[in-house]
């Protein structure tokens, strides 16, 4: 076979290369052949410039690999290449349009490679960038920009925040959002900004105010991918922590172990050490500090004036021209603001009217929205003519169980937020409901009465109070709380810590044989003692000024005084308000603990168990909710589906139960049995099979000698055989691992 004869631009590829490798090796002896290498650049660079259309494809290959060449050693010479960053900036930036593909991303990747060579720093190299990104009209440069300067951006804030480099690149989106508010170019600025919030790499109030500024533009993608980053970026980046610790875990055992029985090889020791290096990593995570991450709509600066002008640029305004869509979205944004930040927008309320109908599409989620921009700071006469509408329009005998269902839902979501919005007969209209055929009607009207009997029992029926309503009622621990009014703050199960410190208390003097209430029985004590004093002294004064005895009667220890009635009544009204006097007492004492007293490790150990007893309650159905339907929505949000939750209460079909069955079990080609799983598992984990089924997989032929032999053994021999293996048996086989030596 002959010689292959290789072209002149393969040994040029080959030289070059040779000859990096030479220089990066030793610099100073091939500075000659390096100089020549930059001159042949600098002629290629103007000869490219002079004519950047008409170039033939043999001189763009040169003028790319000697850019290349450049690209890896400008960092050994730096007075030589030091206009070499300009040049490349200068033909990306003027010709980007025009230039050959490979050229193109040639260029970028030097570009890059000089960053991370730290001949030029990030700034230079994103303020190159990102203007090229929002004005190209190819796709793949604009992908590998992207990505270009997102990983600069990453890799920049690794080791520590650089402030410096965010905050040039966040005056550079900002600047880009607000100049022109209908130009589409800003959708790269909300890219960007959402990849970097979730990734953690930028988390400030800086960042929330750019895409706030980007949903308020008029360019209807911006302004979706802006609102979206506002509803689901914490989502995003709680998803993307759990990616992150959810990697497979090394185990060094198996490894080790792995490494000692195969063949001995470098690329073995090294995959040991890259194991060990990614433990440590795990390890270090894992013991660092968890960073605060604040939610975008708490970084929010103003959120009243915010939502004031996405409600009135984009839902209030007849121009706007976006699709339902994309006003659902800002209405999801807007509803959940006022929700959170307990905000005030009259007209919200009133805007909402038209569309509370069941033929309005996207119904629930219109209702879903109404609820979530409800909370008790909203004036009642706003959202009693919605509760109304709601009632007239969805929940009547005529409608479908479905819409039925979805109204009554959402009248209890309101009324959870802002129970003063009910009237009492519609209030007691509505309960009727519980006795429909339908479940998710009857389980929606159960919820709105379950609801009124923790929130205002006193506006129904008293036979729909129940028990726990009518006993809280008369003892006036219920009790509705006015417009306004805010509940007082507390530590979560404070109360719980109270009353078992108070039990404890309550046992220990039980154990020493004292009265319970052991301060009221030391007062009580202590005041009969004053009073038998202070008599004694009276009488023996009385003695001494008449030198005579006292005569007490015989009857007085005989006779009994007759009942008073007036003074019965008097002792029944004290021992009364003295009973609510205690109740109130025992309401604040849990304040006092938290207002006295310094809660020790102990204590607050008990509280979490106390807090966990208590869950494990409410999980069981032994205690009542308690402001769990109207925190929900401050986390999490209110959605569509969680209003036609009630309508889903029917019974499933056939193939509903067995995708529900299949779901979260993995995919299987064939039926295998639970031994054949067992062992794919095994093989999977790379476990080894035992010396049974090794015995039974063994080759026929190979077992025949051992067969005879068994079959001409005496009995003695037989004897002494299984006798040794009973022995062997007990004392841990063959090894003696049961025997200590």
């Amino acid at each position: 076979m002959g010689k292959r004869k290789v072209a002149a631009l393969e040994k040029i590829e080959a030289d070059l290369a040779g000859l990096q490798y030479k220089i990066r090796k030793d610099p100073e002896a091939y500075e000659k052949e390096f100089i020549e290498n930059w001159q042949q650049f600098d002629a290629a660079h103007e000869k490219f410039l002079a004519a950047p259309v008409g170039a033939d494809s043999n001189s763009l290959i040169t003028f790319r690999e000697q850019i290349d060449l450049i690209a890896h050693c400008a960092e050994l010479y730096p007075q030589i290449t030091a206009t070499f960053p300009d040049a490349l900036k200068d033909v990306l930036t003027k010709h980007h349009a025009v230039l050959e593909p490979t050229l193109r991303e040639k260029i970028v990747s030097s570009l890059t490679l000089l960053r991370r060579k730290d001949v030029i720093d990030s700034n230079y190299l994103l303020t190159t960038l990102f203007p090229i990104l929002i004005s190209t009209p190819s796709k793949s440069l604009r992908m590998v920009l992207y990505q270009k300067i997102l990983s600069d951006i990453r890799n920049t804030n690794t080791k520590t925040t650089n402030h410096r480099v965010n905050r040039t690149m966040q005056t550079v989106l900002y600047n880009l959002v607000t100049s022109d508010r209908s130009s589409p170019k800003a959708i790269w600025a909300v890219k960007l900004v959402r990849e970097l919030w979730r990734r953690q790499i930028w988390a400030d109030a800086k960042t929330v105010d750019i895409m706030r500024q980007a949903s308020l533009a008029d360019n209807e993608k911006v302004v979706v991918g802006s609102v979206r980053f506002f509803l689901g970026g914490d989502r995003e980046r709680e998803e993307f922590e759990d990616e992150s610790s959810d990697e497979e875990t090394i185990d060094i055992k198996k490894v080790k172990h792995s490494i000692e029985i195969n063949k001995k090889t470098k690329k073995a020791k090294k995959a040991l050490d890259r194991a060990v290096d990614r433990a440590k990593k795990q390890e270090r995570k894992k013991n660092s500090p968890h960073p605060l991450n604040f939610s975008a709509l708490h970084l929010l600066q103003d959120p009243q004036g915010f939502s004031e002008n996405l409600f009135e640029k984009h839902l209030q305004n007849s121009k706007s021209k976006l699709s339902l869509e994309s006003k659902l979205l800002v209405l999801q944004l807007v509803t959940r603001l006022v929700g959170l930040h307990k905000l005030t927008i009259i007209s919200l309320y009133s805007w909402f009217i038209k569309h509370l109908s069941p033929r309005q599409q996207s119904a629930s989620s219109f209702l879903a929205s109404l609820a979530q921009g409800t909370h008790n700071l909203v004036p009642p006469d706003a959202i009693e003519p919605l509760i109304q509408k709601i009632a007239n329009e969805f929940v009547s005998e005529a409608s479908a169980s479905e819409v039925c269902s979805a109204g009554l839902n959402a009248i209890r979501e309101i009324c959870a937020r802002q129970p003063l919005a009910m009237n009492e007969t519609l209030l007691q209209d509505l309960v009727e409901y519980r006795k429909s055929k339908d479940k998710g009607v009857m389980m929606a009207a159960k919820g709105l009465l379950s609801l009124y009997r923790e929130k205002g029992a006193n506006m129904l029926r008293k036979k729909d109070r129940g028990k726990e309503a009518t006993i809280s009622l008369k003892s006036g621990d219920l009790k509705q709380l006015r417009y306004g009014e805010e509940e007082v703050g507390e530590i979560e199960g404070l109360e719980l810590l109270a009353k078992w410190k108070e039990e404890q208390k309550k046992r220990k003097r039980a154990e020493r044989g004292l009265p319970e209430d052991g301060e009221d029985a030391e007062k009580a004590e202590g005041e009969d003692e004053d009073e038998d004093e202070d008599e004694w002294e009276v009488a023996s004064m009385d003695s001494s000024d008449s030198g005579e005895w006292i005569r007490v009667s015989d009857s007085e220890d005989e006779a009994e005084p007759e009942p008073d009635v007036k003074k019965q009544k008097i002792d029944l009204e004290h021992r009364e308000e003295g009973d609510k006097e205690n109740a109130a007492e025992d309401s604040m004492d849990f304040q006092k603990l938290a207002t006295t007293q310094i809660l020790t490790p102990a204590d607050l150990a008990k509280l979490r168990e106390l807090r966990m007893e208590a869950n494990i309650d409410k999980a069981m159905g032994n205690r009542k909710r308690k402001h769990e339907i109207e925190s929900r929505h401050v986390d999490e949000g209110l959605t569509a589906e969680q209003i036609e939750a009630p309508s889903k209460l029917r019974k499933s079909t056939k193939e509903e139960r067995i995708a529900l069955a299949r779901e979260g079990k993995p995919d299987r080609e064939e039926h295998k049995s639970t031994q054949a799983i067992r062992k794919a598992k095994k093989e999977a984990e790379g476990k080894s099979s035992t010396n049974k089924e090794k015995a039974r997989k063994k080759n026929f032929m190979m077992t025949l000698g051992k067969a005879k032999s068994k079959q001409k053994r005496s009995l003695v021999t037989t004897r002494n055989i299984l006798k040794n293996h009973i022995e062997r048996s007990k004392s841990g086989g063959r090894r003696r691992n049961g025997i200590s030596r």
